[in-house]
């Protein structure tokens, strides 16, 4: 039996190659004078953001450039955003780049509009006011930022928050897989594993699952399990690219309604402290979390089995939840991810650590199949390091 839900989505999305080289059309629609383009140094530097402000320039539409977003999105960048946004008497926001850049222009299109502060919006459904119009394109195959009401933040004390509200959903989602042919190999690998997760954290979580994100999950899943090593091992494969791409918006709108777990939990002070990426933080705890939650979602993660395993059929419950479980893994060897926590400068000696900051993520620990207790998070950590197995 179905309960009750709300489901939220951008209102529009534009899913195209070479869509970026469009935005100063649909940018025209909002009577825009002068716009800021969000982005990075780097995105800026590869040439990505050269369509999207050639389109504006022939839509005769003016630009302030800022692209001193970092990895991330520290708190100081965010507001230094808001400053120029504000002085520059912006219309719209418009965003290229990976999840930190999204973010960050989300809370610039919001932050820019209203009195509110940043310290007084973290946490869910504190920013409650107005924002500029805003349209958001990712170069990358992981965060799903261009569909989701979130932005993370990290802080000066390094800890990761997040702002939590639909008012950060964007205008238009703007899907050009031509923008991501530039990535390298260990950046596809980390968002694409990212974007699973996103996926199965959605179906399996514990709180908010409903009909229309397990469909989402389910068919990003598959998108995203069909393509990720072939995009690792080819990067100019547009076709690949472009349903893993595809892939990501799906699962950014799985979890943007049905959100995520301990896997994202236990990740964030993975990358917050040592500075590991996002994804490659998610793949290193991946498994472990998995197995630990087998106990609570052995029935969710065996009907996900055979989107990632042919070979899961005629398989009882047990084994093909196991089996999805083992295939996870495979993927992440497959796309040369780290495997274990000592790879990326992890000893034992930070464990205690990881799971004190772990145990401060409640916004996500709260939706977990099975609940984390410091004790579990410390095992789970020292699983993925290479000592013990957690119960």
């Amino acid at each position: 039996m179905v309960g009750s839900f709300s489901f939220q989505a951008p209102p529009n999305i534009l899913f195209q190659r070479g869509a970026s080289r469009k935005v100063g059309e649909l940018i025209a629609h909002f009577g825009a004078r002068r716009v800021m383009l969000v982005t990075g140094k780097i995105v800026r530097s590869a040439g990505l953001t050269a369509g999207a402000e050639a389109s504006l320039a022939a839509a005769g539409i003016g630009v302030s450039i800022f692209d001193d977003v970092v990895a991330d999105s520290p708190s100081y960048v965010v507001e230094a955003a808001v400053a120029a946004c504000r002085a520059d008497r912006i219309d719209v926001v418009l965003s290229i780049g990976g999840g930190s850049v999204l973010d960050t222009a989300k809370l610039v299109a919001y932050l820019a509009k209203t009195p509110d502060r940043l310290d007084d919006i973290y946490g869910v459904g504190l920013a409650k006011g107005q924002r500029l119009p805003l349209l958001l394109a990712p170069t990358t195959a992981g965060t799903g930022s261009e569909v989701t009401p979130i932005a993370i933040v990290t802080t000066p004390t390094a800890q990761k928050k997040g702002v939590v509200s639909s008012v950060l959903i964007p205008d238009w989602a703007i899907l050009d897989a031509e923008l991501t042919l530039s990535l390298p190999t260990f950046v596809t690998a980390a968002t694409g594993i990212d974007a699973m997760v996103h996926a199965i954290e959605a179906y399996s979580s514990k709180h908010k699952k409903n009909p229309i994100s397990d469909q989402f999950a389910r068919q990003a899943l598959g998108l995203l399990s069909a393509n990720v090593r072939r995009v690792c091992e080819d990067g100019q494969d547009i076709e690949a690219r472009s349903q893993m791409l595809l892939g990501s918006m799906l699962a950014g709108m799985a979890f943007a309604n049905a959100p995520v777990a301990a896997v994202h939990a236990l990740a964030y002070p993975i990358g917050a402290i040592f500075h590991v990426p996002h994804g490659f933080s998610n793949a290193l705890i991946l498994t472990q979390v998995l197995r630990f939650n087998l106990s609570a979602a052995e029935l969710l993660y065996a009907e996900l089995a055979p989107i990632v395993d042919f070979q899961a059929v005629n398989l009882t419950v047990a084994e093909r939840a196991r089996l999805f479980v083992d295939a996870m893994a495979a993927i992440c060897r497959d796309c040369k991810i780290p495997l274990s926590l000592a790879e990326v400068g992890i000893g034992p000696q930070d464990l205690n650590k990881l799971a004190e900051e772990a145990m401060k993520q409640t916004r996500l620990l709260v939706n977990n199949p099975r609940e984390v207790r410091f004790e579990d998070a410390l095992a789970i950590y020292a699983e993925a390091l290479g000592n013990r197995t957690p119960p």
